[in-house]
């Protein structure tokens, strides 16, 4: 006997069973042109053809998305919250830019009132773009990271953050100490990791923010409890590669001054990386640690182009996801970001394929975070995150996009590039949350 709890969507489904970068679209990409998604309880029960699994489910309620696409929801492996009111500041490289904009804004967030008000907002802008998951700093205030956990449970979402260690080179209203970043981490650590679909991310914000002493405490943070991760930013800015030298001359580079600490492992996520040297990535490989690439963000601040085909060679490859990064980065959407990542590629005469830009947002971004076993495609057991997404949701895109659905990776690969590059979130049809539809609100936005 089938529950109540078992669901099906028929529509056609996307998804990835291995890399792209890597292997062929044959073997790495899954599509089904008319599909049944089964869930139950919340999670991946079976996805095949219709018409094979029709009858064995003849008794569960479908909901049919005719004409549309059906993909994991996305992942975003870099993301502020705080940020969310000044996206689109203006003017600025990244050292100014954080003086000029970033730090006034973050220290709103020491009211926990204010930052529920802005975590309520970010989370549904989140999920109107149809990202599920995300990698997110908060601000160094405790209280920024209760409001933004607090939020997400409610929402049952699969979301990782951290207070921002701080104690240098920042403001006095934003600044700890080592002990105290220490002391109030760990305290966050044992009030939020792994309860519900939460999870923690120990998050200096830099290295020219953190003193030695700081960046040590971290590492032993990460010793502490080995199963949360490390977040934090590395050679995004030519100028602040340079700062990092003058304030750490001990050190064989940027990559090394975390290395040093013990922050470099396999659930370390680094944001950006455009400034690395080979032997940086060579090292990131070795680590198993990944890199969040944020196309939006590096061209927003000038702060250069991703070396993506280093990052994914098959010598030494390394851990790969998208970011967004709001407020530098320009916009919520994976979308968007994926096709301002398909243009630093060819800034630099490289390809980005859409197959590989989509699984960079959904598989890619899931074993960037070292969450393959739960979320990322439709593989059974795993969290029935997803979003469903109109290929013709603009008059553009029906002139671009014909109604017939694709039969072939071939067609489908023509129609998911011009998603990219022309959906954003206006493709956004509806987003599910472990099998339940999410409804956007802006209670409380003034």
């Amino acid at each position: 006997m089938l529950t109540q709890s078992v669901k099906a969507f028929r529509c056609a489904f996307l998804d990835f069973v291995d890399d792209p970068f890597y292997v062929s679209e044959a073997e790495s990409v899954r599509y089904i042109a008319d599909g049944l998604l089964v869930i139950e309880n919340g999670k991946i029960k079976e996805l095949g053809h219709y018409q094979s699994l029709q009858s064995k489910y003849a008794e569960v309620p479908i909901t049919a998305y005719p004409g549309m696409l059906i993909m994991p929801g996305f992942i975003d492996t870099h993301i502020h919250f705080p940020q969310t009111e000044m996206i689109a500041a203006y003017g600025e490289q990244l050292l100014e830019w954080l003086n000029e904009y970033v730090f006034p804004t973050e220290a709103k967030f020491k009211d926990k009132a204010y930052a529920q008000k802005i975590a309520a907002i970010f989370l549904n802008e989140l999920l109107r773009n149809g990202t599920t998951t995300a990698l997110v700093f908060a601000t160094v205030h405790p209280q920024s990271v209760d409001a933004f956990f607090e939020e997400a449970s409610r929402q049952n979402l699969r979301m990782i953050a951290g207070k921002v260690m701080m104690d240098r080179h920042a403001p006095d209203n934003l600044s700890d100490t080592a002990e105290t970043s220490y002391q109030e981490s760990k305290q966050l650590i044992q009030k939020w990791h792994k309860k519900e679909r939460l999870l923690y991310a120990v998050t200096p914000r830099f290295a020219i923010t953190s003193t030695p002493e700081q960046l040590r405490l971290a590492g032993k943070l990460l010793t502490e409890f080995p199963d949360v991760y490390l977040h934090t930013h590395l050679s995004e800015n030519v100028n602040e590669v340079e700062w990092v030298k003058q304030l750490f001359p001990e050190s064989q580079g940027y990559l090394d001054v975390y290395d040093r600490a013990g922050l470099v492992g396999d659930r370390s996520v680094f944001a950006h990386g455009v400034q690395l040297t080979d032997a940086e990535f060579q090292r990131l490989s070795q680590a198993k640690s990944a890199i969040a690439f944020c196309p939006t963000s590096n061209l927003f601040l000038g702060s250069g182009l991703f070396k993506l085909t280093q990052a994914k060679c098959r010598e030494h490859p390394v851990k790969l996801g998208l970011g967004t990064d709001v407020g530098a980065g320009t916009s919520f959407s994976l979308l968007d970001t994926a096709s301002e990542a398909y243009k630093v590629a060819q800034l630099q005469n490289q390809k980005l394929s859409p197959f590989q830009a989509l699984f960079l947002a959904t598989l890619g971004g899931a074993k960037a975070l070292s969450l393959e076993d739960k979320i990322g495609n439709f593989d059974i057991g795993k969290e029935a995150d997803f979003v469903v997404l109109n290929m013709r949701a603009t008059p553009l895109m029906a002139l671009r996009n014909p109604a017939t659905t694709p039969t072939s990776l071939a067609e489908l690969a023509e129609q998911v590039f011009a998603l990219i590059v022309l959906g954003g979130d206006r493709a956004v049809h509806a987003t599910y949350i472990m099998g339940e539809v999410y409804t956007p609100y802006y209670e409380g936005v003034s």
